[in-house]
């Protein structure tokens, strides 16, 4: 399968590449939507895959043959395995037409496939109105380390192996973990992940961001990965999640980042954040199920 770039960079409102998420506006996208077709079926991570500090093998991969692709629109279809079958169409196109055509594909691959769960993919620019997303969407946020990496927290902020004791951790991750900390403290405790920063409150974890860790992207960047970011909820308002975001940032650019991209939930706590701290919003990603 080969793409013709010349019909999918019109209508590319977001540089976001199926399998693989959120990329710079200036990233070589088009060599990248060529690699994850490239190595759909295979299991195997391509060398700038954040998914593969999780996970041993590639559970989305791209359904090459089902591929819908023409002057006005182009829908890529995925295939979701292991506990979240789903079978998702990304949708890039303007015409009314296009997200229509891709929950019609999208509810016959499932079929096809045998999965329980549809969806469709599509994307917004960054100057849509954010209440025309809210609830459905994610935007797409990057931070640049050009100028630095901002301003310093201005509270006191310990790496996880600081705390004097390592249960206030479990307990914080065990309230957290509709948020992924139950998930990430697993991680931790086989040491196989990055630091985790937290805020301590009178003995008690309030909050907390990591892994960090860097990976180099398509074109060798070290960039900065997205991290698991909570404040238990009877402690936010006070600042601690601001102060993790900054030592986060100040721990991306001390380790070589040159930047960081991440998704948040519109109109979220982390949206709002974001913005205040200054991150340029890509635009939109939103999904529904079909």
């Amino acid at each position: 399968m080969r793409f013709r770039w010349d019909w999918i960079e019109p209508v590319l409102s977001v540089p976001y590449v199926p399998t693989l998420g959120p990329a710079r506006p200036d990233d070589p996208l088009h060599a990248m939507f060529e690699a994850v077709v490239a190595a759909a079926g295979t299991g195997e991570f391509l060398p700038f895959d954040k998914d593969a500090r999780w996970f041993d093998s590639k559970a989305e991969h791209v359904l090459v043959e089902h591929i819908r692709h023409d002057p006005h629109r182009t829908l890529i279809p995925t295939l979701v395995q292991g506990r979240s079958r789903t079978v998702k169409v990304h949708v890039y196109g303007n015409d009314p037409d296009s997200r229509a055509a891709g929950a019609a594909l999208a509810r016959k691959l499932a079929a096809v496939h045998g999965v329980p769960r549809a969806c469709v993919v599509w994307f917004l620019g960054p100057h849509v109105p954010a209440e025309e997303v809210r609830g459905i969407g994610t935007r797409v946020q990057l931070k640049t380390f050009d100028d630095g990496p901002g301003a310093k927290p201005d509270v006191q902020v310990l790496d996880y192996k600081q705390l004097r004791e390592p249960e206030w951790f479990a307990a914080f991750a065990g309230t957290m973990k509709e948020d992924g900390f139950a998930f990430l403290y697993d991680q931790m405790r086989s040491c196989t992940v990055g630091p985790v920063l937290t805020v301590v409150d009178e003995g008690t974890v309030a909050g907390a961001i990591g892994p960090m860790e860097t990976m180099g992207d398509v074109s060798g960047r070290a960039r900065l990965l997205p991290q698991y970011f909570g404040v238990l909820p009877e402690y936010r308002g006070l600042g601690y999640g601001r102060a993790l975001w900054r030592a986060a940032m100040h721990w991306g650019y001390e380790h070589g980042a040159a930047y960081q991209l991440l998704q948040t939930e519109v109109g979220g706590t982390s949206d709002r954040l974001c913005a205040a701290e200054g991150l340029r919003s890509l635009g939109f990603v939103n999904q529904s199920t079909v």
